[in-house]
């Protein structure tokens, strides 16, 4: 929502769509099912950038959310951690990826820095969710959301957080001296 109380519209995104999957392929197939987690995801990248653009208050835009189509399939714990929780350490969060950002916070595209709240606070949060998995997640979240090679921008920046944030995790994993730096 703006501040006059209409929506904000998501970039690449109708009103209640919902990222990937479920939907059919060119192949004809259908599309792997997404997990209650990877749609809380959805929902909560679309939420944060009610947040960053709109700036609205989080008790409004979880109640927006809650009534968008398909809200009903995500985890909804998950979903109010990440909104509640990346809206109220949004300056720690912030603090943590400007050292890795090669321009200014500002010039980040608010999709972008809302899949970058949520890898940042899963990574300091979610303990039970593996580093590459947050990675992944997030990238995925970019390319349905965020603009052409903004994964790639988001790849990066989370390697380097993750690498802060769980530095055992991440030098235990055989691949992650593939992993970019």
């Amino acid at each position: 929502m703006t501040p006059d109380g209409t929506q904000a519209p998501l970039p690449g995104s109708a009103a209640g769509a919902v990222g990937r999957g479920g939907k059919s392929r060119p192949d004809g197939a259908k599309a792997p099912t997404r997990s209650a987690r990877s749609r809380a995801r959805e929902f909560a990248v679309q939420a944060l950038y009610q947040h960053l653009v709109g700036r609205n208050e989080a008790t409004a835009i979880d109640a927006f959310t809650r009534d968008l189509s398909g809200f009903n399939k995500a985890d909804s714990v998950h979903f109010d951690a990440l909104l509640h929780g990346c809206i109220a350490e949004a300056e720690a969060l912030d603090a943590l990826l400007v050292p890795l950002l090669d321009r200014r916070l500002a010039e980040i595209s608010p999709i972008e820095r809302a899949v970058l709240w949520i890898g940042g606070y899963e990574f300091q949060h979610c303990p039970d969710v593996p580093w590459r998995v947050i990675i992944n997640e997030c990238v995925e979240l970019a390319k349905s959301f965020g603009g052409t090679d903004g994964h790639k921008y988001v790849n990066g920046v989370l390697h380097g957080l993750a690498r802060r944030l769980r530095p055992a995790e991440v030098a235990a994993d055989p691949k992650s001296e593939r992993a970019p730096r």
